[in-house]
């Protein structure tokens, strides 16, 4: 395993920064870059942060809208729910939009689904360009910097640069669980991969996946059998991910909302907390005891709650729906942690104030918490990150196909918007290009 700080790796800045073609590079680095290109780029996939990806929806009979408004679209087929364009919503638009994107679980298939007469899809899979930032203030979220940079480098979208959105509320499986909607995105990804290949001589892929994304890039090729993985997956990257040992503020997003997470300014304040309870993904990435132990990581007035005690977390903020299926389908989550048995390069920033502790002392989790700061990202702990190079980067046959690389100074998104961070990026895939 290959731990170290952020180097200068000025040809891959240069890729960066230079014009839309190799020309203009001096021309060893020129030589350097095209390396990989001479033979034939390497395709690569792409797999963005939780807020990246388009839902669309359509309305069937069996739906029972909250307010007469949100059921006009009722038989008029397909339209966006989740795009760029949803923070515009007027409020009573909002409030529908937080119906419609309820999640509801059922415990005979022990797997989530959409509302009732709720029917949704993910536009956009195959492409880079299927996904954007829904953040007006943060267009450049949503790696829409890389792939300026990899089309410098070269790469063309539909031909060596894919895109794999997915749908941000669910959470990706352990290999044997059921899941509805993953077994077919799994299944599209894998042909996705499979075609790239053929297209591009037989190159196994390059799979980069931010934060959410990385979890579910990394879940994917755990999911999938090791003779596939040999013969198509040439280079995991992840930068970073929220897969392993969880992290404390999303604990703060299942008491308060998913505050600055989900843009919606016109939604009801209230709404969006329970919205948010109803998705998987806010339940996949809770404090794993087999990282945080039994510190108080929520301290009430009148409890304290541990990584031991998340069910009890979920009762008290108003979310016992959602204790069944966290002991059904996250508990044993929280003990996985099998390597991908594929090169990996595991990317986080360090040395950020992070959350590590959230204090209510009114016990009124409608509100934001007094925060106790710790390191890492500004999201993920330091303690994750830890655990998962130990627990997954030092497994027999692993370790030496691990690179871990922490970036001083770096916040979570920057790892995809920063010049610096952008360099190491790139520099992974000229490397895995050679």
């Amino acid at each position: 395993m290959v731990s170290f700080t952020l180097p200068g790796l000025l040809s891959a800045l240069l890729l960066l920064l230079l014009p839309a073609s190799l020309d203009h590079l001096p021309a060893s680095q020129r030589r350097e870059a095209e390396g990989g290109i001479g033979g034939g780029l390497h395709p690569i996939v792409l797999i963005p942060g939780v807020t990246c990806p388009d839902l669309e929806a359509r309305l069937t009979e069996a739906y029972r809208p909250s307010t007469p408004r949100c059921g006009r679209m009722t038989g008029e087929g397909w339209f966006g729910l989740w795009t760029n364009r949803t923070w515009e919503m007027d409020p009573e638009r909002a409030a529908c939009f937080v119906d419609q994107m309820r999640l509801v679980y059922d415990p005979v298939l022990g797997d989530f689904r959409d509302l009732p007469g709720v029917e949704t899809r993910v536009p956009g899979f195959g492409s880079a360009r299927g996904f954007g930032s829904k953040d007006p203030p943060h267009p450049e979220y949503c790696l829409g910097a890389l792939k300026s940079a990899l089309e410098r480098l070269g790469y063309r979208d539909g031909e060596t640069l894919f895109g794999a959105p997915y749908d941000l509320r669910y959470a990706p499986p352990l290999p044997g669980q059921t899941s509805r909607v993953y077994s077919r995105y799994f299944r599209g990804l894998a042909r996705l991969i499979e075609d790239a290949s053929r297209r591009n001589n037989g190159k196994p892929a390059i799979i980069l996946g931010h934060s959410f994304g990385g979890g579910v890039a990394l879940e994917f090729v755990r999911n999938t059998p090791l003779p596939w993985r040999d013969r198509f997956v040439k280079h995991l990257t992840v930068a970073p991910t929220w897969s392993g040992g969880g992290y404390v503020k999303s604990l703060m997003a299942v008491a308060s909302g998913p505050v600055g997470l989900l843009f919606v300014p016109s939604a009801p304040q209230l709404a969006m907390p329970s919205m948010w309870r109803t998705f998987e993904t806010a339940i996949v990435n809770l404090p794993s005891p087999a990282v945080f132990g039994r510190r108080p990581l929520v301290i009430t007035r009148h409890r304290n709650y541990s990584a031991y005690d998340i069910a009890d977390l979920l009762v008290a903020v108003g979310s016992a729906d959602g204790v069944r299926p966290f002991r059904e389908r996250e508990l044993s989550k929280m003990e996985y942690f099998e390597a991908p048995m594929v090169p990996l390069t595991y990317i986080n920033g360090v040395g950020i104030p992070t959350a590590e502790q959230l204090i209510y002392w009114d016990d009124d989790f409608d509100r934001l918490p007094e925060v106790v700061y710790g390191d890492g990202d500004d999201t993920i702990n330091l303690a994750s990150m830890l655990a998962f190079e130990e627990k997954v980067g030092k497994r027999p046959g692993q370790m030496e196909r691990l690179k871990s690389i922490k970036l001083a100074g770096f916040r979570h998104s920057a790892l995809v918007t920063d010049v610096g961070a952008l360099s190491i990026i790139m520099n992974e895939i000229v490397e895995a290009n050679r």
